[in-house]
């Protein structure tokens, strides 16, 4: 089947330093695999300290660029529509009324007579410098004929305030609440959709959490940057989650989603907006629903303003490329600084939860066991022989670390993985000395014959050390590491809240606790991740090969899910 590239069409402003305007779209349509066409409707002068001055584009040739003569010439719509398929449509800077009205005009006229397209109507008022780029008296015409023809609006706060003014309706925004109900009320403007964009508020995680599960709400929460359940391990690596950016998406059918993200402290937010409704119209153009054409769109202008480099001396422009390689692994970011390990951990969530809160660990936690019944696990080699079997796996953990250690070509590599393995003897020890606590000696330890469990777990690592990618041998390797860090810090954490279920202070199994969660275990963890991470970006992976990296975690986190189970099955 011939597949066609999705053909966008742009109608906005220019914008000669390159960060905004058609420009900013332009370079996001092509950066996003699609067709980008644009239509002038002024020309401005301006750079990354603001802007200094404006020249509309008359609206005759603004509507002839699009599609339908308003005068027997040729127009910009009219040239572009005329000849290609155009899959969606985002307008920008209108600049006045005569440019709006006759935009608006086109493509009534357009749609009534071949079918609607869809548009995303980012309606630009203000520059950020204060320069005005949208005539008070056009704000009617855009609302009254432009709204209605849109699939989304892409308001901004101080954008969104002044269209809720220019109709009476409640207007000033400071809180995330305030934000939903604004979002309600600009639905009654016409559009299908309205996308509020929330950068210029603050938003705590409680807050979003409190809207998000208040009742009787249908609030919806979408992002590919908070860290979710079960990642413990990821939070000290990372920049505070404490302040976000909400951007808030209400549809007519009263669905409300959030799209949260850490704040960056950035001075590369030219063109921001432009970039996230460019970004939406490649979206959904190419058939994508709205609910996740936000996600990407969002996702693509985060990690735009995150990876890019100072340009100009005031506010510079996004880096519109970031996407154009395709990679499996996004790249490392201050707000993330893990992007391997947590799309590993998102892909197998549900084991992954089912490894570190396996009901081994939460009793563990609870200290519900009686010791007359530990006891009688020792007795039946059902406790005991799990710590005898972590015994005996920890030695085919450190021969599997020695092996990728000795098939390592760097000092860096190399020190990392004999750091981890004498991390492993200092374990052993520790394993030692608890189970001597429950009687039993180091000689039960060697003589205790290994379960069938501990012997295909440690046959898989090795053999996967011996198959030639030492990637993948890390990869086996995570998730023991990876695992038992995050159990030790998830019981650490609940135990500090109030009235937890975990009991700290006289549970008998206190010391294991101490040890996963202590500093020596967590700097292990840390030196594991930063060794995951650095090999991904050494080495970014293919989609074959990050599909391998993936089914090796995931047979690994089942292996050790697999060890709880034989410690609770008595088997």
């Amino acid at each position: 089947m011939e597949k066609h590239v999705a053909a966008i069409l742009t109608i906005a402003g220019s914008d000669p330093s390159g960060g905004a305007g058609i420009q900013a779209d332009l370079k996001t349509f092509a950066a996003l695999g699609c067709y980008g066409s644009s239509v002038l409707t002024a020309l401005t002068a301006q750079n990354t300290t603001g802007v200094q001055g404006v020249h509309g584009v008359p609206p005759d040739f603004v509507a002839q660029q699009a599609g339908f003569p308003r005068s027997r010439g040729g127009t910009q719509i009219k040239s572009v529509l005329d000849d290609i398929d155009v899959r969606a449509i985002k307008t920008g800077m209108l600049f006045n009324t005569e440019n709006t009205r006759a935009v608006a005009s086109t493509l009534e006229e357009r749609f009534a007579d071949k079918g609607r397209i869809p548009l995303v109507c980012d309606p630009v008022c203000v520059s950020t410098s204060g320069h005005a780029l949208l005539r008070p008296d056009a704000i009617d015409t855009m609302v009254n004929e432009l709204f209605p023809l849109a699939q989304l609006i892409t308001p901004n706060k101080a954008e969104a305030e002044l269209l809720l003014k220019s109709r009476s309706l409640p207007s000033s925004i400071g809180s995330l609440k305030d934000m939903i109900g604004a979002t309600k009320n600009l639905l009654t403007l016409g559009s299908q959709a309205v996308l509020l964009k929330g950068g210029h508020i603050d938003v705590s995680m409680a807050e979003v959490e409190s809207v998000s599960t208040a009742e009787g709400t249908s609030v919806k929460v979408c992002s590919d940057f908070l860290l979710r359940e079960n990642m413990e391990i990821l939070e000290e690596g990372m920049r505070s989650q404490n302040t976000l950016v909400v951007d808030v998406l209400g549809q007519v059918d009263g669905t409300i989603t959030l799209y949260p993200r850490p704040r960056i402290q950035s001075t590369s937010t030219h063109g921001t907006g432009c970039t996230l409704s460019a970004a939406l119209a490649c979206a959904v153009g190419t058939g994508v629903d709205l609910i996740e054409a936000t996600l990407r769109a969002t996702t693509y202008t985060h990690l735009g303003i995150e990876t890019a480099e100072p340009i100009g001396q005031g506010f510079g422009p996004l880096n519109h490329l970031h996407s154009v390689s395709k990679a499996m692994v996004l790249p490392r970011t201050l707000g993330n600084p893990f992007p391997l390990t947590y799309k590993l951990i998102c892909s197998t969530s549900r084991l992954w939860r089912q490894y570190v809160q396996h009901d081994f660990v939460t009793q563990l936690g609870k200290g519900t066991l009686e010791r007359a019944s530990f006891l009688h696990f020792i007795k039946f080699a059902v406790v005991s022989q799990e710590r005898r079997q972590d015994y005996h796996y920890l030695k085919y953990y450190a021969r599997a670390y020695s092996l990728l250690a000795s098939k390592s070509h760097d000092f860096a590599p190399i020190m990392a993985a004999a750091e981890i393995v004498f991390h492993i003897t200092r374990e052993s020890a520790m394993h030692t000395s608890f189970c001597a606590q429950w009687g039993i000696t180091r000689e039960e330890l060697e003589t205790t014959p290994e379960s069938p469990a501990t012997t295909a777990y440690g046959a898989f690592l090795l053999d996967t050390g011996l198959q030639g990618d030492t990637t993948k041998l890390v990869m086996a390797l995570a998730a023991c590491l990876l695992g038992y860090g995050e159990v030790g810090l998830w019981l650490k954490k609940e135990a500090e809240k109030p009235n937890s279920w975990v009991k700290w202070e006289g549970n008998p199994y206190l010391k294991w606790m101490q040890d996963y969660s202590g500093e020596d275990y967590q700097n292990a963890v840390k030196v594991g991740l930063e060794t995951i991470e650095k090999r991904a970006v050494a080495d970014p992976p293919s989609p074959a090969r990050y599909a391998e990296w993936k089914a090796v975690w995931e047979q690994c986190v089942l292996l050790e899910k697999g060890f709880w189970d034989m410690a609770m099955n008595k088997s």
